[in-house]
């Protein structure tokens, strides 16, 4: 198995405790009882979801990896939630709800939380909502925009399994995208095809209704639904030089070259950047070798 250790977790802490302790330490914590007095700690359930948004149509992703032409980005289907999660309860897993702006579709679950008081200046125009079925697993990846985000959790458990940035170069990383080869496990890693990840030292939690995990800025995640279940995501965008240039450079550059080619090459050049994930991590690992040699 890969290295892990369990992520830290706290009943409470106030604004100064947290960006002295994990917001500048760019530590992941998992604060337990921040929802208590939300409403949503009491409302959030598929049959509420159904009951008040069940007509509304909403994009669904599948796990396979884009190929072709296809965006990255690109939704399988669209149908309303209430079928969606009449599939989930039929025991289907095969397509995840992911990154739904739910403002203005969904106006009345913005009344069942609020922004905490935390020291982070959350990006108020965008809570955004995750929804999977039992057993369904989101490749390694991180997020784009260098945001701090806070993962609001409820329903079922949810294991998450993160990685510092700084470790990008064990992580398979494919190149003009934000997420590690589809190809690779961590759940059952096979270090003779990917040796690279015995070098890997994360971290994991599991998270239960109520629950929020703070994800550091650049972090590697890699999620496993163990439970049917849904999260909200807070993120607050880049406030230090570094990571506002780092989020620029992937949203204008990295993401509008990677969607070009893709137009205009097609799987040519996925299988391009699938070879030179391979190369630069076995680069990677030999530099580490001649090191400790």
């Amino acid at each position: 198995m890969i290295k892990v250790s369990p992520i830290e977790k706290i009943d409470h802490l106030d604004a100064q405790t947290f960006i002295n302790n994990y917001k500048k330490k760019n530590k992941p914590v998992v604060i337990k009882k921040l929802t208590e007095n939300w409403p949503a700690q009491k409302k959030w359930s598929f049959e509420y979801i159904k009951e008040i948004a069940g007509d509304k149509q909403v994009p669904l992703y599948d796990c396979v990896p884009s190929k072709d032409r296809k965006h990255q980005h690109a939704p399988a289907v669209t149908m309303s939630l209430a079928q969606y999660i009449n599939r989930l309860d039929q025991g289907k897993t095969d397509l995840r709800l992911f990154f739904y702006n739910f403002l203005s579709e969904i106006p009345l679950l913005s009344k069942d939380f609020s922004y905490p008081e935390i020291g982070l200046k959350f990006f108020k125009k965008l809570p955004v909502l995750f929804i999977a079925g039992a057993g369904t697993k989101v490749q390694m990846h991180f997020d784009i925009d260098y945001a701090d985000i806070f993962l609001c959790h409820f329903g079922g458990k949810k294991r998450v399994m993160m990685f510092s940035h700084e470790q990008t170069r064990y992580m398979y990383h494919v190149p003009f995208s934000y997420s590690s080869l589809h190809d690779v496990d961590f759940d059952s890693p096979d270090y003779d095809k990917y040796p690279a990840l015995k070098y890997l030292q994360g971290e994991v939690a599991e998270l239960h209704h109520g629950d929020i995990l703070y994800i550091p800025p650049g972090y590697w995640h890699y999620i496993v639904y163990e439970e049917a279940s849904l999260s909200m995501a807070l993120r607050a965008f880049p406030r230090t030089p570094v990571n506002f240039l780092k989020m620029l450079n992937n949203l204008l550059i990295i993401r509008t070259v990677e969607g070009l080619m893709r137009k205009l090459v097609g799987q040519s050049w996925n299988n391009r950047n699938e070879r030179q994930a391979v190369i630069q991590t076995n680069e990677a690992i030999a530099k580490k070798s001649t090191k400790l040699i």
